[in-house]
């Protein structure tokens, strides 16, 4: 199977001429987005849950092979803080089964101030569908823990490894499919990443993922328009490698500001 490149979200008023041709109308932006990536992390359920009539028309507007990663209402991570989950977990999957067959996974991603719980993530994760994938991407250190890694498992739900400056989180390897968030690197100009942190990248995937595996990858840096140019630079480093890569632009239909 492929390795999944995208971007966390499409909607950069900043990536107009960088990335969207003036003469493209911002509402075409998703059709040109997805003939170009053939996945996306869609943030816009953290802070206002769509309808699932929006989520079904965002899937008619996309090809028959693009993949839509949703991220989980803050209400659920950020306000509840896991508490009583089965409520929120519920109108989320509701929302997003409008995706139909192209609803990836849901992104759990927690507040940097929740320590560790146990039993609310236990509980949280419980409420998703055996059918649906899940990925957890923790940010307080207090989560690195052997009763985590066993909660993750027993629940197939995968830890999203993360890397702001470096590696922030463990290589666990949880489910049998991987996730990666990079969120910010040292290169110039910032918040790029360089060349040699990327292929570190694809030899830690090498080294814990078999070949056979899903990996979803989503750039979040994009200011400057460095998650597009980072996501072009990256699958060239995968195929280099020898792993098969979703499709991506050519690096100059890119233009670093």
């Amino acid at each position: 199977m492929p390795i999944f490149i995208g971007t966390s979200g499409w909607q950069y008023r900043h990536w107009r001429e960088t990335f969207y041709p003036p003469d493209v109308a911002q509402r075409d932006w998703l059709e040109f987005y997805a003939a170009r990536f053939a996945t996306v992390e869609s943030n816009a359920a953290f802070y206002r849950l769509p309808e699932k009539k929006t989520f079904a028309d965002w899937a008619e507007r996309t090809p028959k092979d693009f993949i839509w990663t949703v991220k989980v209402s803050r209400f659920l991570t950020h306000i509840k803080r896991l508490r009583d989950p089965a409520e929120p977990v519920e109108r989320f999957v509701a929302h997003a089964r409008g995706l139909g067959g192209k609803l990836g996974p849901a992104l759990l991603q927690l507040p940097p101030q929740l320590a560790a719980d146990v039993d609310l993530l236990d509980g949280c994760l419980a409420q998703f569908p055996r059918d649906m994938r899940v990925a957890v991407e923790f940010r307080h250190r207090s989560w690195w823990t052997a009763n985590v890694e066993r909660v993750l498992r027993r629940h197939k739900a995968t830890l999203c490894w993360a890397d702001r400056f470096r590696p922030i989180s463990p290589l666990w390897r949880t489910a049998d499919w991987g996730y990666l968030r990079f969120h910010q690197g040292r290169a110039s100009p910032r918040p790029c990443y360089g060349e040699a942190a990327l292929a570190a990248w694809v030899s830690r995937i090498h080294e814990v993922l078999p070949r056979e595996a899903d990996v979803f990858v989503y750039f979040n840096n994009d200011q400057r328009a460095c998650a597009l140019r980072d996501a072009i630079v990256f699958a060239r480093l995968v195929q280099r490698a020898g792993w098969e890569v979703s499709r991506v632009p050519q690096i100059d239909e890119v233009r670093v500001a």
